[in-house]
C-alpha cells in the first residue's frame, strides 16, 4: 500500500509520562471487548460533553451486528483511501479525528464519497467514532501536545471549560528559558514533522533571531480563537488572510503548519495512550493510517 505515516511518537504534558503501550495483547485468560466496550473507555478518557456545540461527535456509525474489536484504525480524516486501508486490516472500528459525517445527509447513495463510506462501514460492519474538539479540549490531549513543540514554563486552556477549568480550547503559554522566533520555527518542525511551514513575521520585524517569551496554539484552524489573545507567537494549523494581518499589526509572529498537519501528530500518541486503556482486554491490535495524509502539499518554485 503506497501510504506515508506521519508521527510524532514522544508526549510528555502536565506532570503525564505516558509509557509506550503494548499495540498487541494477547492472553486466553483475557476478556474481548466490543465496540460499547470501546467506546465507553474513550468517552472516560475525552467525555463527549468537552466537545464545542456546533461540533458532531461520538459513535457516528453503528452496524447492525455487535462484535468484538480485534482491529482499531486511528485516522484523522476519514477518506476513501484510509477507508479501503481499513478493509484491509479487517478493522472492526474506525477513529476518525475529524467527523465523516458532519453536514446532516439527506440520502445515503453512491454519488458522493461520503456517502460511499458510509455504505462501506454499514456493509464490513466497521463502526466509526469521532472525538474532535474532545480531544482538543481535553487534558493531554490534541493541543496540550501541540503546544508541547516548545519548552513549557505553564500552560493553560485559551477559553476555560465551565465545569472544570484545565479543559477548554486552545492553550496560552509561557516559554522556558531563553527562545528565539528562529529556534521555535525548528522545533514545531520537529515536533509535528512537518517538512515546510508558512511564516508572518509581526509587522516590522526583518529578522528570526527575536525572542519568543509567551505563545497561543490552537491546533486546526485557530482563527477565531487565537483572535485578542495576546501572545509573542502563535501556532495553528490555518488562518484567514486578514486573521494573520491582524495578528502581525499587534507584533504577533504566526506560525501555519496545515490544518490536519497541526493535529496528525497526536495519533501515534493516542495509540500508546488507547493501548493503556485497553491493556487488559486481548487480541487487540491498534493501528495509525498510514494513507492518511494532509491534503495539501508544498512545492518548490523551481519546479515551476
Amino acid at each position: 500500500m503506497s501510504c506515508t505515516t506521519s508521527a510524532a511518537l514522544k508526549f510528555a504534558s502536565r506532570g503525564l509520562a505516558l509509557t509506550p503501550g503494548r499495540k498487541y495483547f494477547s492472553s486466553h485468560k483475557m476478556p474481548r471487548i466490543t465496540v460499547d466496550g470501546v467506546v465507553a473507555k474513550l468517552n472516560g478518557f475525552a467525555p463527549e460533553s468537552l466537545c464545542e456545540k456546533w461540533d458532531n461527535v461520538g459513535l457516528l456509525i453503528e452496524p447492525y451486528l455487535r462484535r468484538e474489536v480485534s482491529n482499531i484504525l486511528l485516522t484523522n480524516d476519514l477518506t476513501e483511501m484510509v477507508m479501503s486501508e481499513a478493509m484491509t486490516l479487517s478493522a472492526e472500528l474506525i477513529i476518525s479525528y475529524h467527523p465523516p459525517i458532519f453536514a446532516p445527509l439527506k440520502r445515503i447513495t453512491q454519488k458522493s464519497w461520503k456517502e460511499r463510506i458510509v455504505t462501506l462501514c454499514l456493509q464490513e460492519c466497521i463502526a466509526v467514532y469521532s472525538p474532535h474538539t474532545c480531544w482538543d479540549n481535553v487534558t493531554n490531549g490534541v493541543n496540550d501536545w501541540l503546544a508541547t513543540a516548545l519548552p513549557l514554563a505553564s500552560s493553560q486552556p485559551i477559553q476555560e471549560n465551565l465545569s472544570n477549568p484545565s479543559y477548554g480550547a486552545g492553550r496560552i503559554c509561557v516559554v522556558q528559558g531563553e527562545l528565539t522566533l528562529r529556534q521555535a520555527i525548528d522545533r514545531i518542525k520537529d515536533h509535528t514533522k512537518v517538512k515546510a511551514v508558512q511564516v508572518a513575521r509581526s509587522h516590522g520585524c526583518v529578522q528570526l533571531d527575536v525572542p519568543i517569551r509567551t505563545f497561543a496554539a490552537c491546533a486546526g484552524s485557530g482563527g477565531s480563537l487565537l483572535k485578542g489573545v495576546k501572545a509573542d507567537l502563535y501556532i495553528t494549523g490555518e488562518m484567514s488572510h486578514h486573521e494573520i494581518l491582524d495578528a502581525t499589526h499587534q507584533n504577533i509572529h504566526v506560525v501555519l503548519l496545515g490544518h490536519s498537519n497541526s493535529e496528525r501528530g497526536y495519533l501515534p500518541v493516542f495509540r500508546n495512550i488507547l493501548a493503556n486503556m485497553l491493556q487488559d482486554f486481548s487480541d487487540v491490535n491498534i493501528h495509525v493510517s498510514e494513507c492518511d495524509t494532509d491534503p495539501i502539499t508544498l512545492h518548490p518554485i523551481d519546479r515551476y
